[in-house]
């Protein structure tokens, strides 16, 4: 049994935020339960140490409805920009995907937060909340204790990680209980102010080698706790040549490599489960709009954070947001759905959202519809601007992620 695969149109086409609590909706398998901040509560009760959060009171609920089965050691592999339908897309190379997907259990997707990338999304996961409550809201975001934009890859300009990012994560939580939580990754994320907001708390082994970090994974999971292994390559490449590109297929048949030779030297009993942070798109350069060449769209908007995908518009002291999403949906039309703050905070875009988080998201939030993409030349650079893979929005292709699930 396959699964059927959209047309890129159907994908493209703009959806609702997926909700974050722990509710199952009716007629499709995204958001509630399936969703991203689900996954470690649900593996957390699957290894007998469950964790609820402030978004997920309920960690058993979420291993009944995602189907994962009691287990005493579990590894959970996280693949940055390897969307639900960029697998079933490129399946004929990845023949232990292929495996996987043959399962009905493993063909629905769940969904990830909005905006639908990597910082907004690995605090969701390592948290198992919501961006609301993290206060990362975008790969830029507004510094209201400096009035500078700030980037959360690196954290430049950015407040420190645990003063920005305080809710607790569930590996810390888990070692605190005296559960072993292992992460195995690349040594310059072992330190990295991303890692230590989104994901502290574990035993953190780094290694340059993709066999020798597998196989670091396969010898902590003899031991009862929980694994993480992170895999980069496929949103590296797909940034920098196209997800549909061979550079891309290529890397997607060493990730899929790299998956197989997990599965075959994991003990038997251990649970895998295989997510992503995000999906991505093909970026149509005649599609991009530039906010410094439109005096309509630069009006009233004091600076600009987040990224093409997903635009945040902090305005000029004087200025009404209401009047700059006017203008925003006016001009843009079909190209993208425009939201102020306080309508993005009352449809849940953000999840829940602490009151020192409410100044960093944007007075407006602009998600681009189809394959636009909103840049700013005064501020990014060329290649920033003319990136052939992208993500960010509300479509399916960006937010609809895997959840794979395989017993060993």
């Amino acid at each position: 049994m396959s699964v059927e695969v959209p047309d890129t149109d159907q994908l493209l086409s703009m959806t609702r935020p997926a909700s974050y609590g722990d509710d199952t909706p009716d007629g499709n398998a995204r958001g509630g339960a399936f969703h991203l901040s689900s996954v470690l509560p649900a593996i957390s009760s699957a290894i007998g140490h469950p964790i609820p959060t402030t978004v997920h009171a309920d960690p058993k609920h979420l291993q009944e409805a995602l189907g994962l089965p009691d287990a005493s050691s579990a590894v959970v592999v996280l693949v940055d920009g390897l969307g639900y339908w960029n697998i079933n897309m490129r399946l004929g190379h990845a023949p232990y995907l292929r495996s996987l997907m043959a399962d009905s259990a493993n063909q629905r997707p769940i969904a990830t937060c909005m905006p639908s990338t990597t910082v907004a999304a690995m605090s969701t996961f390592g948290t198992g909340t919501c961006p609301g409550l993290t206060g990362m809201t975008g790969y830029t975001q507004l510094n209201p204790d400096t009035g500078e934009i700030c980037q959360l890859i690196s954290f430049k300009n950015a407040p420190a990680p645990m003063e920005l990012q305080r809710q607790p994560t569930i590996f810390e939580r888990l070692t605190a209980q005296g559960v072993r939580v292992t992460s195995s990754g690349l040594p310059k994320f072992a330190f990295s102010a991303l890692t230590q907001a989104a994901l502290r708390g574990s035993d953190y082994i780094s290694n340059d080698d993709p066999r020798r970090r597998i196989m670091t994974a396969v010898n902590a999971a003899w031991t009862p706790g929980l694994t993480y292994v992170y895999l980069r390559d496929t949103d590296k490449i797909g940034h920098n040549y196209g997800w549909d590109s061979d550079k891309w297929i290529g890397a997607f048949e060493r990730v899929d490599a790299q998956l197989g030779l997990l599965r075959r030297n994991l003990p038997k009993g251990t649970l895998m489960v295989i997510v992503a942070d995000h999906g991505m798109i093909t970026a149509d350069p005649e599609c991009c709009v530039d906010i410094a060449a439109d005096p309509r769209l630069m009006r009233g908007v004091a600076k600009v954070g987040g990224e093409p995908r997903c635009v945040m518009l902090y305005a000029e002291a004087d200025e009404k947001p209401e009047d700059i999403a006017a203008r925003w949906r006016e001009t843009l039309g079909e190209r993208a759905q425009v939201r102020t703050r306080r309508q993005a905070i009352e449809e849940g875009v953000y999840g829940q959202v602490a009151s020192y988080v409410e100044p960093m998201i944007g007075d407006v939030i602009v998600s681009s519809a189809g394959a636009t993409t909103i840049v700013d030349s005064r501020t990014q650079t060329e290649k920033a601007m003319h990136l052939p893979s992208v993500h960010g929005s509300l479509t399916r292709l960006e937010s609809d992620i895997p959840c794979l699930i395989d017993i060993v």
